[in-house]
């Protein structure tokens, strides 16, 4: 049974609900549907659906509707704030998490409405509230971006 705090250790997934409650993102800037494969402290894997939908589709662009790469980015660092939360347990959530640096991200394909992207990140180290994780987007098992990053996690005020 999940408690609220912990990821199910059969499934090891945390759905959209669960997210909304550990990090402040709302739409229409929420980059993650759900987390998959969960491993607190390590690694893991978020759910991004992207839909024609998607507001940043009306400007990018309206002939080839292509997502931002800086918002596939964004979705990799909201896939590592969730994972930085369960981890650090209750007292973490709602904490703002700030990039400090990107480094190596490179982009290998354009993603388009319909494809699902899968965002795993692994965290290289942490030390204190600084984390730094590296990040691979899939759609379909190709690459389509990646990217080594730094973040800090800190209250709200």
């Amino acid at each position: 049974m999940d408690t609220g705090n912990t990821v199910q250790e059969s499934s090891r997934t945390i759905p959209i609900e669960r997210i909304i409650e550990m990090i402040p993102h709302r739409y229409p800037f929420l980059l993650v549907d759900r987390l998959i494969n969960v491993v607190p402290g390590e690694e893991a894997t978020g759910v991004k659906n992207v839909t024609i939908n998607e507001p940043f589709f009306q400007g990018h662009f309206p002939s080839k509707p292509v997502m931002p790469g800086v918002l596939i980015i964004e979705s990799m660092a909201q896939t590592a704030a969730v994972l930085v939360v369960q981890t650090l347990g209750a007292g973490a959530e709602g904490k703002l998490v700030y990039f400090m640096s990107v480094d190596s991200a490179r982009f290998r394909r354009p993603v388009e409405p319909g494809d699902q992207v899968l965002v795993h990140v692994s965290r290289q180290h942490s030390r204190g509230n600084v984390w730094k994780f590296k990040g691979v987007a899939r759609v379909d098992e190709t690459v389509v971006a990646e990217a080594v990053f730094a973040a800090m996690i800190r209250d709200k005020a």
